[in-house]
C-alpha cells in the first residue's frame, strides 16, 4: 500500500497536467474569436477595394469619354450656313467637324467641345459665335464621336485638336497661330495643348482645370487616382508654354469641375494679358450665359483694336 500511494499522488498530478493543457487551447481560442470576423471583414473590404480600383482602371476611357455616334443627335437640323468638313488627324483617323464662316470675321475660332455628346449638340453655341460675334468657327467631334471614327483617348483627342486647327487654317485662309482657341470642359485641355505647342491670336477656356487627376481626386476621394490614371490632359503644366491673352470664365456652382482647379490653370498662365469671368450661378451643363458671350466679343474686339 505505501508504494502505490505516489502511484495515486503522481496520477492525479498527471489528470491535473492534461486538465491544464486541455484548458489552454480553449482559452486561446475564446481570445482569437473577436480577432476573426474582424480579420474577414477587413480581408472583405480590401478584396472589394481593390476590385473597384482594377475595375476603374480597366474602364477609365469609358468614365471620361462619353460620346454619341452618329446617327444619335439631330442631323437633320443643321443650320443654315454651316458646312460639313472632313479630314483627318496625324495618324489617319478620318474626322468630322463643322464650318461656320463668316463673311468679314473679327476672329476666326476653333471650338473645342467637352466629354459628351458631338456637334450636334453646340450647333447654338456656333451660330452664336458666328452670327452673333461675328466669327468664322469650326466645331468639330474627336474620334469616337459623332461621324469621327476610331476611339478616343488622350493621345488620339490632342492629335485631332491639332488636325483641326490645321484644316480650319486651310478653310479660312489663315496661319494656325492667328487662330482664336474656344475650349469648354474637356475640350479646354485640347486648346490650352493647342495654344503651347504654336500660340494663339488668342485663347478662351470656359469650365477649365488644372489637370483631369486633379478633378477626378474631388469626385473619388477614397481612390489613388493621382498616382493610377493614365489620362491626364495637364493643362496646368502645359499653359506655362502659352504667353498670349487669355480669357477663363467659371462658375462656383460647377458641380463637375471645381472652381479652384479652374483658378489653379489661370494662376499658372504667366501672361499678363488675362482676364477672369465669374459665371456666377451657372451650372457645368447649362447653356453658356450671354455675359460670358459679351466678355467674348470684349476679348476679340481688344485683339483688334483697329476694328
Amino acid at each position: 500500500m505505501t508504494q502505490s500511494e505516489p502511484t495515486d499522488i503522481d496520477a492525479g498530478e498527471g489528470l491535473d497536467d492534461v486538465s491544464a493543457e486541455r484548458s489552454r487551447p480553449d482559452s486561446a481560442s475564446s481570445l482569437g474569436r473577436p480577432r476573426r470576423p474582424l480579420w474577414n471583414v477587413l480581408r472583405v473590404v480590401g478584396i472589394v477595394y481593390l476590385g473597384i480600383v482594377l475595375l476603374m482602371m480597366l474602364f477609365e476611357n469609358s468614365l471620361i469619354f462619353l460620346p454619341l455616334r452618329y446617327p444619335h443627335g439631330d442631323w437633320d437640323a443643321i443650320p443654315a450656313g454651316i458646312e460639313d468638313v472632313e479630314f483627318r488627324a496625324g495618324d489617319g483617323t478620318p474626322l468630322h467637324g463643322w464650318y461656320a464662316a463668316h463673311p468679314d470675321p473679327l476672329a476666326v475660332v476653333l471650338y473645342a467641345h467637352g466629354n459628351a455628346g458631338n456637334v450636334t449638340h453646340r450647333a447654338a453655341d456656333v451660330l452664336t459665335l458666328r452670327d452673333g460675334l461675328g466669327c468664322s468657327v469650326f466645331v468639330f467631334d474627336y474620334r469616337g464621336y459623332g461621324k469621327s471614327e476610331g476611339e478616343p483617348d488622350e493621345a488620339g483627342v490632342l492629335l485631332d485638336g491639332r488636325a483641326a486647327r490645321d484644316r480650319l487654317a486651310e478653310l479660312a485662309g489663315v496661319a494656325p497661330e492667328e487662330i482664336v482657341l474656344f475650349g469648354r470642359s474637356l475640350g479646354t485641355a485640347v486648346a490650352v495643348d493647342l495654344a503651347a505647342d504654336r500660340g494663339a491670336r488668342g485663347l478662351v477656356l470656359y469650365s477649365g482645370f488644372s489637370s483631369l487627376p486633379d478633378v477626378a481626386a474631388r469626385h473619388y476621394p477614397w481612390l489613388p487616382v493621382r498616382w493610377l490614371m493614365r489620362t491626364r490632359f495637364d493643362s496646368r503644366g502645359r499653359i506655362v508654354d502659352y504667353h498670349g491673352p487669355l480669357l477663363q470664365g467659371h462658375s462656383e456652382s460647377d458641380e463637375v469641375i471645381p472652381t479652384d482647379s479652374g483658378k489653379r490653370l489661370f494662376a499658372a498662365a504667366p501672361t499678363e494679358q488675362k482676364r477672369w469671368y465669374d459665371l456666377n450661378h451657372a451650372g457645368h451643363n447649362d447653356p453658356i450665359p450671354n455675359g460670358f458671350y459679351r466678355a467674348f466679343r470684349d476679348f476679340l474686339t481688344d485683339l483688334n483694336p483697329e476694328s
